[in-house]
């Protein structure tokens, strides 16, 4: 543990200054210094893994276990809950996992073969709209064998089902408080994970203590987490000055994170790391709107957005234009839109409406979420208003509403246009491809694309060494931009601002790009 304790601060009285909230006469010291509070402003939409594919991961992976998962720095699943794992099969069809012996959740029940298939089942059972069932589209079938052998046999090759079952939303539940066929209502949460979540607040917070029962791949270096959800970036980073929270993950805005970086003197105390990210950020376009389902509209979008100034104004360095769903870092990256629209051309625009018998100004409605995503969200969609309204092509409004509120509204078909974020669920190029097309897709709007979902990704499905799927994937990026339901805008990176007496910064973002709270810990005082 990488603390001191107050006694050893009491045989260094000279030192006493420096043991900051530490006292001579203070029992809970010890607490405090065992304890890290993280800042962020992506709360969790909900706490049954069987209706999460978003943001929801990240207090998910702290509290539930999965068969495998991504340790820091891995770029494969490594056995968590399972002992080992593997296909049995040179077709990758069949996939077994051992689980590794005595496991039980926090609550004392066995975690064995049956709840990994009663978990997997019920996801399949409940089908939560937007929910993670869209993951599961090869599973055939999991039977067991025993109490610890789980057999997993896919109705196709799926060479990504490991890195499906790696993530949050396959968490290994307790068939006793979990129902099968509808989502746990209770507000309660019971995993297996490194964490226990002992209370919890809508709105306002976390609290996550150590689980005494866990075995799994995490070494906790704290004892307990406090996770406290803001509204807003500039009070979350005021918290972090006054040292009422210890770091924070996701949700600086561009001018925060370059304000850190000039090291101005009211940051003094303060660090940033900084990482490669894999989030994306792009527009989506509702096919059965007037407007927005004719594709004519969507290119003359796509012609007239200037990623280069949306970046420059709004994201100051911290973020880079993206060209393609498939983001740099990740194997099958290409520049398609820019190859097919090059430069931002408002004449170029006109021509593709012109030629499509729109002679007056399209308006349309651009939705986003005002709170999932950090307060930049507003300053993104007013540039992106500014800039088709500029071009006299387009009348633009805006609307923001809470993630809550926004995914009801969206999903309801409200939109003709809205912006999503996407975290990757695995750092593999069908996880940039596939949540996205299809009619149970991580947007709860149909997209049907045959070549993509019949043809291209079952290919890749059967090459095991993911290297070496680069024509389908490259493939499958020329056949999006043709269809141009999705825009993507721009690439980010990752940061963790925290007080230097925490470490760990680091380590604690995964290759989901979640925070692993055990990563974190409080440096020692002297």
């Amino acid at each position: 543990m990488f603390y001191r304790t107050c006694l050893q601060a009491a045989a260094a009285l000279a030192s006493i200054s420096l043991l900051a909230g530490c006292s001579l006469f203070s029992g809970d010291s010890t607490e405090r210094e065992q304890k890290i509070t993280v800042g962020t402003m992506s709360e969790p939409t909900t706490l049954d893994p069987a209706a999460a594919w978003d943001g929801s991961w990240e207090l998910l992976s702290n509290v539930f276990q999965t068969l495998v998962s991504f340790p820091s720095g891995s770029a494969a699943p490594q056995p968590d809950a399972a002992k080992s794992c593997r296909f049995t099969d040179s077709s990758n069809k069949l996939f077994e996992c051992e689980l590794k012996p005595g496991l039980t959740f926090s609550n004392g029940d066995k975690l064995d073969a049956a709840a990994v298939k009663y978990s997997i089942e019920r996801i399949q059972k409940i089908k939560a709209q937007g929910g993670p069932n869209g993951l599961l589209g090869s599973l055939a079938r999991v039977e067991t064998a025993g109490d610890r052998i789980v057999k997993f046999s896919l109705k196709t090759p799926d060479a990504t089902f490991p890195f499906i079952l790696a993530t949050p939303a396959m968490a290994v539940v307790p068939p006793e408080e979990y129902p099968a066929d509808k989502l746990r209502e209770d507000g309660g949460l019971t995993g297996s994970g490194p964490y226990v979540l002992s209370s919890y607040k809508k709105g306002d917070r976390a609290e996550l203590t150590k689980n005494s029962k866990y075995v799994g791949f995490a070494k906790l270096k704290n004892e307990a987490v406090t996770i406290r959800y803001f509204q807003d970036s500039d009070v979350m980073v005021e918290a972090l000055k006054k040292k009422q929270i210890d770091t924070i993950y996701r949700g600086l805005t561009a001018k925060e994170v370059v304000q850190f970086q000039s090291k101005q003197p009211e940051y003094d105390g303060l660090q940033l790391v900084e990482t490669v990210g894999a989030d994306i950020r792009y527009l989506v376009f509702n096919s059965k709107d007037p407007m927005a389902g004719k594709l004519a509209v969507r290119r003359a979008i796509a012609q007239v957005v200037d990623r280069g100034a949306l970046v420059a104004k709004v994201y100051q360095g911290t973020a880079e234009p993206l060209y393609s769903m498939v983001p740099k870092g990740i194997s099958s990256h290409t520049t398609e839109f820019f190859d097919r629209y090059g430069e931002p051309d408002v004449d170029k625009a006109r021509d593709i409406l012109k030629d499509a018998g729109i002679t007056k100004p399209v308006s349309l409605m651009f939705g986003y979420s005002s709170d999932r995503y950090g307060s930049a969200s507003k300053p993104e969609f007013d540039e992106l208003k500014r800039q088709l309204d500029a071009s006299g092509l387009f009348k633009i409004t805006v609307e923001g509403k809470s993630e809550k509120d926004f995914q009801e509204a969206y999903k309801a078909g409200e939109y003709p246009v809205f912006g999503r974020g996407w975290f990757p669920d695995f750092p593999d190029p069908d996880n940039f491809v596939a949540p996205f097309v299809g009619e149970n897709n991580a947007l709860s709007i149909p997209y049907e694309s045959p070549e993509i979902t019949n043809q291209l990704l079952p290919a890749s499905r059967r090459e095991s060494d993911r290297g070496a799927v680069t024509k389908q994937f490259e493939r499958a990026q020329e056949v999006l931009v043709d269809d141009l339901r999705l825009l993507p805008l721009w690439q980010g990176k990752m940061y963790v601002a925290s007080s230097e007496e925490i470490g760990g910064g680091e380590l604690a973002i995964n290759p989901q790009t979640f925070m692993q709270m055990w990563q974190l810990y409080r440096k020692a005082s002297w």
